[in-house]
């Protein structure tokens, strides 16, 4: 598990490798990842938005943004937490992934980036 702080607001992201079939006639590898964004700010804030930088072995980089995060955007009062697990298709068994997501604190107005941290994505068998 890696996990960040950015300004009390604390990302912890765990990982797993969830296999490989065929799409489109190429070989895909799926990762599994769970997300829990935890409010340790003394302030109520609100998930905005996410932007992934996902990085494939055998790729160029993928910048990926969108609203919340699977449909939702969370509000977190202090001492809240919020998770939810997803997942991303790469063609190598290795790549990684980070990013950032915005949200707004209810208190100040104010908006602001929290640091999603650098998570490994790799198969078992690619570590051999």
């Amino acid at each position: 598990m890696v996990q960040q702080v950015t300004q009390g607001i604390k990302i912890s992201v765990k990982t797993r490798y969830d296999g490989s079939f065929i799409k489109h006639r190429e070989v895909k590898h799926a990762f599994v990842y769970s997300i829990t964004i935890e409010n340790q700010s003394k302030d109520t804030v609100q998930l905005i938005s996410r932007c992934w930088n996902i990085k494939d072995a055998l790729n160029k980089p993928k910048v990926i943004q969108g609203e919340g995060v699977i449909g939702a955007k969370p509000i977190l009062m202090p001492g809240e937490k919020h998770s939810y697990t997803s997942g991303c298709l790469l063609d190598s068994p290795m790549g990684a992934m980070s990013g950032h997501y915005n949200l707004v604190n209810f208190v100040t107005t104010k908006n602001f980036k929290v640091s999603i941290p650098l998570f490994n994505l790799s198969a078992p068998f690619s570590m051999n």
